[in-house]
C-alpha cells in the first residue's frame, strides 16, 4: 500500500467525527464492568483523546508513561468527584479544548516539562472524569469506572505504540493524526459557542 494511501487512512480513522461518548444527560447507562471497558471507545472525544495522550507521550514527552499515568489518576478523581455530588462546570468545553490542546501537541511534537506534562494531562483527565462521575450511577459505578480506568490505559498504551510506530516511518502521519485531533477539538467548542 502506498504511503499517501496509509496516510489517509490513518488520518480516517483518528477523525472520528459521528457520535460524543457524552453530551451533558444524554441517559447513557454506565453501570458494570463491561459498560465501563466500552465506554471509552463509544465516542469519539474520548477515543480521540485517550489515543492522543498516548501520541503525544511516545513523540515528546519523556519518561513517556508521565502524562498517561497523570491522566489515568485524575480520571479516577474527576469521576469519585463526581460520584460524591461534585458539580464540575465547564465540563464539555474543557473535553473539547482538551481535544484542541492534545491535538496541536501531536501535530507539534512539542514536549513540556515533566510537571507541566503531568499537570496538563492530568487537569484535562479530571474534567473527562468529572464528567463520568455525573453518569455513572448506580450500586456498579466503581465498576463501571474500573472498567473505563482499564480501558483508558489500554487506549494511551495503544497510542504510545502507534506514537512509537509513525516516529519511526511516517513523521507527516503524526502530525495528520494531530491535526485531526485538533480539529475534532475546535469543531467541538464551535458547536458550543
Amino acid at each position: 500500500m502506498k504511503t499517501r494511501v496509509k496516510i489517509t487512512l490513518l488520518t480516517a480513522l483518528l477523525l472520528p467525527v459521528v457520535a460524543l461518548a457524552h453530551t451533558g444527560g444524554d441517559g447513557h447507562s454506565h453501570t458494570g464492568l463491561l459498560a465501563g471497558l466500552l465506554h471509552p471507545f463509544t465516542g469519539a472525544d474520548h477515543l480521540a483523546a485517550m489515543l492522543a495522550v498516548g501520541l503525544w507521550s511516545a513523540l515528546a514527552v519523556r519518561p513517556v508513561w508521565v502524562a498517561p499515568l497523570a491522566f489515568v489518576l485524575l480520571l479516577a478523581a474527576g469521576a469519585a468527584g463526581g460520584f460524591a455530588g461534585l458539580s464540575v462546570p465547564g465540563v464539555e468545553p474543557m473535553i473539547a479544548a482538551s481535544l484542541l490542546v492534545l491535538g496541536l501537541l501531536v501535530a507539534t511534537r512539542r514536549g513540556l516539562p515533566l510537571a507541566a506534562a503531568a499537570a496538563l494531562a492530568g487537569s484535562f483527565a479530571f474534567f473527562h472524569g468529572a464528567a463520568h462521575g455525573q453518569e455513572l450511577g448506580g450500586d456498579a459505578q466503581w465498576l463501571a469506572l474500573a472498567g473505563m480506568v482499564l480501558s483508558t490505559a489500554a487506549l494511551h498504551l495503544a497510542g504510545v505504540g502507534l506514537g512509537h510506530w509513525l516516529q519511526a516511518r511516517h513523521r507527516l502521519a503524526g502530525t495528520a493524526a494531530g491535526g485531526a485531533v485538533a480539529l475534532l477539538g475546535a469543531t467541538l467548542l464551535l458547536r458550543m459557542a
